[in-house]
C-alpha cells in the first residue's frame, strides 16, 4: 500500500499543504518543531482514526479553525482510492471515499493499513496498561475493521454502566437499578467477549514475529514473549498463556457475566466497573523476566520496535497479496538508536512498498533509505530535494545539531 499525494487543510500547523510521495522510502527532513511529525501523524490518522500523540481530536485542528481535513490518493496494487477524513471536534467525524457523499469516518477503516514507529512507543513498555490495550485494539481493528464498531460499543456501554453505578452510590440501590444493571451487564459481556477474543487472536499472531524481530534487532539470544493478563481469570501456574486464549466466545461471555456478578458489591461501593477488557493488561518478558522495570534502555527500545515490526508482519500474513503490504512510518526513530540498531532497522523495513521517515538531520537516516527527500523548512515551505546531506540544511538557525545518542543493552 502507498500514497501518491497527501493534502492537509487546517491540520495542526498546516493551513493548506499538498505533498507528492513516491514508492519506497520518503524522508522528511527538518529541525524539530517545523511540522514533520504532523505529516506522519496525519497519515496514521487516515488509517486508524487516531493520533499516536494525543487522545483527543481538538489539538489536530489548526488554532482558530473548526475543522481539519486529511485527503490522500491511496494505492493497493492496481486499485486506487481517494480518501478524505473530516475531523470535527465536538461533532461526528465524517469521511468521503472517491469524492462520494459523506459517510461515517469508520467507513475508511481497512482501506489504508499503516504501522507507525515513534519515540512514544517506549510507553508501550513503560506506560500504563491503557497504552498496551490500545496497541492491541488498534491492530485488531486494522485487521478486522468491523471491530471498530465493537470497540465503540464497548466504550459506550462502559460509560453508561459507570454512570449507573455512580447513581446507585448516591441514590441507593433499587429494583429499577438492578434491572437496568442487568441490561448493561448483558451488553458489556457481549461486546467485551468480542474485544477479548480479538486481542488474544492478535497476541497469538504477534508472538512468533516479536521473538524473531527482537532477535534480529538486538542480536540477543534472549526470548521475547507476550502474555495476556486478565481481570477475569488468574494465570495458571507454570503456563505461559492465559486461560482466555483457549476460551471460545460463549465461554468468554459466561466468564464476564460471572465476573460482573461477583464484583457487584465492590462495584457499587466504588462506583465503577471493575471487570472487563478495560481492566486487562499484556505482559512483555525476556526469558520470563519482565521488560518493564528490568530491561536496559536498549533492550526496551528493541522490544518496542519489535512490537511494531511484528504488527507489520502480522498484517502481511493476513493479506499477502501484491501491493497490500502496510505503509510504514518511522517518526524520528533513528535518532534514538545506536548505529548498529539503525542499520538493522533499515534492513528490516526495506521491504515496505512505501516508507515515510522523519528526521532532524540527514546523518540520522541510514544511507540505504535516502532516495526521495522533502526538506521541511517551515509550515509554509516544503521543498523536494534530490540529494540529501546535512550541508543542505538551511543555515542561519540557532538550533543545535542533533546529537547521536548511543544506547546500552
Amino acid at each position: 500500500m502507498r500514497l501518491s499525494t497527501l493534502n492537509l487543510k487546517d491540520y495542526r500547523s498546516y493551513a493548506d499543504v499538498e505533498l507528492t510521495l513516491h514508492p519506497g522510502p520518503n524522508v522528511l527532513l527538518g529541525y524539530n518543531g517545523v511540522g514533520k511529525t504532523n505529516i506522519a501523524e496525519a497519515i496514521g490518522y487516515l488509517s486508524t482514526l487516531g493520533s499516536h500523540r494525543v487522545s483527543q481530536d481538538v489539538p489536530l485542528v489548526r488554532h482558530g479553525c473548526t475543522q481539519a481535513v486529511i485527503r490522500a490518493q491511496a494505492h493497493r496494487g492496481s486499485q486506487e482510492a481517494m480518501l478524505e477524513v473530516e475531523i470535527n471536534p465536538g461533532r461526528s467525524n465524517r469521511a468521503r471515499i472517491n469524492r462520494g457523499a459523506p459517510v461515517r469516518a469508520t467507513e475508511v477503516l481497512g482501506i489504508l493499513r499503516t504501522v507507525l514507529f515513534a519515540p512514544e512507543d517506549l510507553e508501550l513498555i513503560k506506560g500504563a496498561p491503557a497504552v498496551r490495550r490500545r496497541f492491541f485494539d488498534d491492530l485488531a481493528v486494522q485487521l478486522r475493521p468491523a471491530l471498530g464498531r465493537v470497540r465503540l460499543d464497548y466504550e459506550k456501554v462502559l460509560r453508561q454502566r459507570n454512570a449507573l453505578l455512580k447513581s446507585i452510590r448516591h441514590e441507593g440501590f433499587t429494583p429499577t437499578h438492578e434491572s437496568t444493571l442487568a441490561v448493561w451487564d448483558h451488553q458489556l459481556a457481549d461486546a467485551g467477549s468480542r474485544l477479548i477474543r480479538a486481542r488474544v487472536e492478535v497476541l497469538a499472531a504477534l508472538r512468533p514475529h516479536v521473538a524473531e524481530a527482537y532477535r534480529q534487532l538486538s542480536g540477543s539470544v534472549r526470548t521475547a514473549w507476550l502474555r495476556y493478563e486478565s481481570s477475569l481469570v488468574a494465570p495458571e501456574a507454570g503456563s505461559e498463556i492465559s486461560p482466555l486464549e483457549t476460551a471460545d466466545r460463549t465461554q468468554l461471555v459466561d466468564l464476564l457475566r460471572d465476573g460482573l456478578e461477583g464484583a457487584r458489591k465492590e462495584e457499587r461501593d466504588r462506583a465503577q466497573t471493575l471487570v472487563g477488557p478495560h481492566r486487562d493488561d499484556i505482559a512483555f518478558t525476556l526469558d520470563d523476566v519482565p521488560v518493564k522495570g528490568f530491561a536496559s534502555h536498549g533492550e526496551t527500545w528493541s522490544f518496542a520496535l519489535s512490537l511494531r515490526l511484528a504488527a507489520y508482519r502480522t498484517m502481511v500474513d493476513d493479506d499477502p497479496a501484491d501491493g497490500a503490504r502496510p505503509l510504514l512510518i518511522l517518526d524520528d526513530v533513528f535518532a534514538e538508536l545506536d548505529a548498529r540498531r539503525r542499520r538493522r532497522l533499515a534492513e528490516l523495513v526495506g521491504e515496505a512498498e512505501q516508507l515515510i521517515v522523519t528526521a532532524a538531520v540527514d546523518d540520522d537516516v541510514p544511507e540505504s533509505l535516502l532516495q526521495h527527500g522533502l526538506r521541511v523548512e517551515s509550515v509554509d515551505q516544503i521543498s523536494q530535494v534530490s540529494e540529501l546531506n546535512t550541508s543542505a540544511v538551511p543555515s542561519g538557525s540557532d538550533t543545535p545539531e542533533h546529537p547521536d545518542r548511543e544506547l546500552d543493552g
